[in-house]
């Protein structure tokens, strides 16, 4: 398949002419984006098939998920774009959607783990854990467990982890990771992102020497429909006020789809990105004996070997 010419993927003026100029094409290489029907999924997807990647999409409903492909496709000219459906909030679930995924693609090349969500009420997964926490980070340390041998595989290959600059506001309660008693959506969230960013670090010290690269990135504040299942108070209410200010869905996955791609990270791994740039994270996402412990208790609760990744 030719190269093909993407849709800018800014994330600012300086950062546009940067981030497109080192960017090369992606014709052969397998990508997996969780998450992708809509929002900054959907608009990474675009940008990497736009690239030429061969790319598959999960949503939780596969009419929705077919749709968002066909989308892909018709911007892209791109044939090779796939549908997978999974609730990836339930461990049955992101097993279920690995194995289709290992049999459907012989390589893969990146693993964008983008699935996430806020609720402003507590609610509980199949799995008996609380959502959020599920969702946002227990999905990924998962379906990165289940396809790393595949990544390894096909070396060099790429992890990239959506988090947020919530996690600066983030605490791990290890006495209370899934929220029971009073429940804060702000506070699960942040908590999740936190993670998202501990495991990260976890997983780039385990995979050091194996060709897999782990990298997690702020897509900034971005206008989708994010958070909208069950909103809080203060959500509904300052929204619709900052969203002109907001970024554009392809703005947000601007550094999702730098990370997958360009050279510039070529064997660049734990690290923290916003705008296309190495940021500073928050300083309890250092605490790498708080990360050791956060990857075994994640290991514990999806049932996974307590292994080195290495």
């Amino acid at each position: 398949m030719p190269a093909r010419k993407g849709p800018a993927v800014a994330a600012g003026p300086d950062h546009e002419e940067r981030t497109m100029a080192s960017i090369h094409s992606m014709t052969g290489k397998t990508v997996l984006i969780t998450g992708g029907t809509g929002g900054i999924g959907k608009a990474a997807a675009i940008g990497l098939a736009a690239l030429g990647a061969r790319v598959a999409i999960t949503g939780r409903d596969l009419r929705r998920a077919e749709a968002a492909v066909v989308d892909v496709r018709r911007a892209t000219s791109n044939p090779e774009v796939r549908a997978f459906a999974a609730d990836l909030s339930s461990q049955v679930e992101v097993r279920r959607l690995a194995a289709e995924v290992l049999e459907a693609y012989p390589r893969l090349d990146v693993l964008v783990n983008n699935v996430g969500g806020f609720w402003a009420t507590r609610h509980v997964t199949a799995d008996g854990l609380e959502r959020t926490f599920a969702l946002n980070h227990l999905a990924a340390f998962l379906m990165t467990d289940l396809l790393l041998d595949r990544l390894k595989a096909s070396a060099p290959a790429r992890v990239v982890i959506v988090s947020s600059g919530a996690q600066s506001m983030g605490t791990i309660d290890f006495a209370n990771l899934q929220g029971q008693g009073k429940y804060s959506g702000q506070k699960a969230y942040n908590q999740s992102k936190l993670a998202s960013v501990m495991f990260t670090y976890e997983l780039a010290r385990r995979l050091r020497g194996t060709g897999v690269t782990a990298n997690v990135l702020h897509p900034g504040v971005v206008s989708t429909g994010f958070g909208a299942e069950d909103p809080s108070r203060i959500f509904r209410f300052l929204v619709p006020f900052a969203r002109p200010f907001m970024k554009t869905a392809q703005e947000g996955a601007a550094t999702s789809v730098y990370l997958a791609s360009s050279p510039d990270v070529d064997g660049v791994t734990g690290k923290y990105f916003a705008n296309g740039k190495v940021a500073t994270s928050s300083q309890a996402s250092h605490d790498a004996a708080a990360g050791d412990r956060l990857w075994q208790v994640s290991a514990s609760l999806v049932g996974a070997p307590r292994r080195t990744a290495g």
